[in-house]
């Protein structure tokens, strides 16, 4: 089968999200809030403030609103490192909950064919790379400095060598640039972005079966255009989109965000996942459901199996699971069974950026699944705590819900001029908007209109047009703007 994938780049109200899709169906997303959070990838100038030998870690400040912290080990060359010295680091975890940013001193820099390390000074390779005389004719040629270490990727072996090198200086350029801004800077600080998810989906997503990327806004536009010509290999029509409606509407992403609430996902074949987090990991349980079309049991269970596999797979990687995650299979005694449900996990996250292992069945038919924490779950940006239920539950952000409603009120105005709008929102939302109604009407794209809002229990929201004088008058108490 052919795989055409699509991209999709929107920056609303300073949120950057980036999806993708591969023959029309949503299989990743990333969201970045451009606000002072310290993401994967960004390089710091950072001041120890602490040392813990117990624990063999170092707490340091890099001007951010955490202290970062940082494993002390031999292989990281910083085990004679004190309180108050000043170094460069990397942050490799984002802070979560009351705990800090995890950040290294072993600097990557990644291009699209390679990657300079700063801790080491020597030559690797991808391990998807197992053509020996390719790495021979690289070894060979490769004009690598030698003060630091290079990795070769993947994608490399797709351009030429001078292509390479060329990247190797810039990379390598890049780096000089950044000791020189961390010897000036007189405090903690950022130095580097690494350019946030939008250079990582370009370096590692943009491949050859890219067919189009789609983008909201002009200084972007011009961004992927430059890293499309400066790259041989990205063949992708890249088109800039000016609705007023948002890409992530238009295209109907927003809805499969949306639906990425539900801890219940149905398969195909009548069956269905069910997900939930704990505080220690992840759990999925597989169900049957309706699935009762094959002649036996053993082969119910293999084709809900197999198929869930398959979901799972897109599940943990479009929700972005990290950590521990635990799969309840439904019970099947065949060893050729559960091999090939295990294929099916390993084949769908051999493409994956974050480190994942998948582990052979146990006794009780689990298996778990290790999958390391880059960035935050899709969740985090979308759901926060809901007071309603003293925290025990969630709700979707007011600040998200204010976008989906804002794109109903466009779609409306497309149509017809509104002037008069009714918003049904859930009563959980009454003393958050009631608390700064203006702020919540801009943030709507109402300021132009007269702004109803009733608080039933029930649906999220509802937006409504009020046309007729009839419907005005019988509303006329819940009247909040205009």
């Amino acid at each position: 089968m052919i795989y055409l994938k699509e991209i999709f780049i929107e920056r609303q109200n300073g949120i950057l999200r980036i999806a993708l899709k591969e023959n029309s169906r949503l299989k990743e997303c990333y969201i970045e809030d451009e606000n002072e959070e310290a993401y994967f990838g960004q390089i710091y100038k950072g001041v120890v403030k602490n040392i813990i030998p117990a624990i063999k870690c170092a707490f340091v400040d890099i001007g951010y609103k955490k202290n970062g912290y940082m494993y002390m080990d031999s292989k990281f060359k910083n085990t004679k490192i004190k309180k108050g010295d000043e170094l460069v680091v990397q942050v490799v975890k984002e802070d979560i909950g009351s705990k800090g940013p995890k950040v290294t001193n072993a600097i990557s820099l990644p291009g699209r064919y390679c990657v300079i390390q700063t801790l080491s000074s020597e030559l690797s390779f991808s391990k998807k790379i197992e053509d020996e005389e390719y790495k021979t004719e690289i070894s060979r040629n490769i004009k690598k400095p030698k003060d630091v270490g290079v990795m070769i990727r993947t994608n490399a072996v797709n351009v030429t060598l001078d292509i390479i090198n060329v990247e190797i200086n810039q990379l390598y350029n890049i780096y000089k640039d950044l000791e020189k801004k961390a010897g000036f800077a007189v405090k903690p600080g950022l130095i580097s972005g690494d350019g946030g998810i939008l250079d990582k989906v370009l370096r590692d997503k943009v491949g050859k079966d890219t067919s189009k990327i789609f983008v909201d806004n002009e200084i972007d536009y011009e961004y992927i255009n430059k890293f499309a010509r400066s790259n041989i290999d990205i063949n992708a029509e890249i088109l800039l989109y000016n609705d007023e409606r948002t890409i992530f509407d238009y295209y109907g992403i927003e809805k499969e965000i949306m639906n990425l609430r539900n801890n219940k996902v149905y398969l195909e074949c009548g069956g269905f996942l069910v997900i939930n987090k704990t505080e220690a990991m992840y759990v999925i349980d597989v169900n049957s459901g309706k699935n009762i079309k094959a002649s036996s049991l053993e082969k119910t269970a293999f084709n809900t199996n197999i198929q869930a596999a398959e979901e799972i797979v897109r599940q943990i990687r479009l929700r972005n699971l990290t950590g521990i995650i635990v799969v309840d299979f439904i019970d099947m005694e065949k060893s050729s069974y559960k091999e090939e449900i295990l294929c099916e996990l390993r084949k769908g996250f051999e493409e994956d950026k974050s480190k994942t292992t998948v582990f052979d069945f146990t006794e009780l038919n689990l298996v778990q699944i290790a999958r390391r924490r880059v960035g935050k779950p899709l969740s985090d940006y979308i759901l926060e705590n809901c007071n309603e239920c003293r925290g025990r539950g969630n709700r979707v952000k007011l600040s998200y819900l204010s976008l989906l409603i804002r794109n109903e009120i466009i779609r409306l105005d497309s149509s017809r001029d509104i002037k008069h709008i009714h918003i049904k929102i859930n009563g959980a939302y009454e003393n958050d908007i009631k608390a700064d109604i203006p702020a919540f009407v801009k943030d709507i794209g109402g300021l132009d209109k007269t702004v109803y809002i009733s608080y039933p229990r029930g649906d999220i929201f509802k937006v409504e047009p009020l046309i007729f004088s009839n419907q005005i008058e019988s509303l006329e108490q819940f009247r909040v703007y205009g």
